[in-house]
């Protein structure tokens, strides 16, 4: 028996805590049990369930292979779009919003005030957002690039404000002593050092921003959200099925080859 060994045999134990946790999961286990209702569930049921996992497993190929307007790859190339011209138009708001709610850079006044606006941006959900923009621009992709781009600019900048407060202040002291302005720190002692995080966020972000957007388009502002919960209400599982398949293959290789970004940027 090993140094390691003796000490964790050795370590006390709190039998009576560990008992009642477990009661406690228990108790919570068995009182959720109480909402599971099985006797609305009848042969029509058992039917329909059946036909939505037939269908999702037989996807429509025309829908899924076709070109056109209505096919799935159209449709996921829209959703890329959006979620990539939303998530620029974000990361670029985000970067002045950020540099003036950090504690470092900003004043207190600034900051705090610039803070509340990110944290009021962050509480309103992109539907409220994608409903909105669609009153004053229309449906469409354009309404879904807003929504993306407002919604991305709280979480970003609140990134990116963790990033530029955990910089080196020797860095901004030095040059303050040398009598450079706030732009001259911000553009020339903090810029260079935050470039590959803020990438590396933007990215993820934009994993983030392709979910959302595939959600967007159920309010009417683009993308392959509406063409999927008007298959649904029709019943045509098998179209249902192909849909969700594509976004399944795209949100994949959107994954790897983020994952690969990352690591590459973190590396350098």
């Amino acid at each position: 028996m090993n140094h390691t060994e003796k000490q964790l045999l050795s370590a006390p134990r709190n039998q009576l805590y560990l008992a009642t946790i477990i009661v406690i999961v228990g108790v919570l286990f068995l009182w959720s049990l109480t909402s599971v209702n099985f006797s609305n569930i009848d042969k029509s049921g058992l039917a329909i369930a059946s036909n939505i996992l037939y269908g999702l497993t037989h996807p429509d190929p025309a829908l899924l292979f076709s070109v056109s307007k209505q096919s799935v790859l159209y449709l996921l190339v829209e959703t890329v779009a959006i979620a990539f011209l939303g998530t620029i138009v974000g990361a670029i708001l985000a970067v002045p919003l950020a540099f003036l709610a950090a504690s470092n850079i900003a004043s207190k006044p600034v900051s705090w005030l610039t803070r509340l606006l990110l944290i009021i941006i962050r509480t309103i959900p992109a539907l409220v957002y994608g409903l909105m923009f669609i009153r004053v621009t229309g449906p469409g992709p354009f309404a879904g690039v807003l929504t993306v781009g407002l919604t991305s600019i709280g979480m970003l900048a609140k990134l990116y404000v963790d990033a530029i407060e955990e910089l080196d202040k020797g860095v901004l002291e030095s040059m303050t002593s040398i009598g450079c302005s706030t732009f001259e720190k911000i553009r020339f002692g903090i810029v260079p050092q935050l470039i590959s995080i803020f990438l590396s966020v933007m990215i993820y972000r934009f994993d983030m921003n392709m979910r959302e957007a595939s959600i967007l388009g159920l309010v009417g502002a683009g993308g392959i959200g509406a063409p999927l919960i008007f298959a649904m209400r029709s019943y045509k599982w098998d179209q249902v099925g192909a849909i969700l398949i594509g976004l399944v293959v795209l949100i994949l290789m959107i994954e790897l080859f983020s994952n690969k970004l990352r690591t590459k940027l973190v590396r350098e």
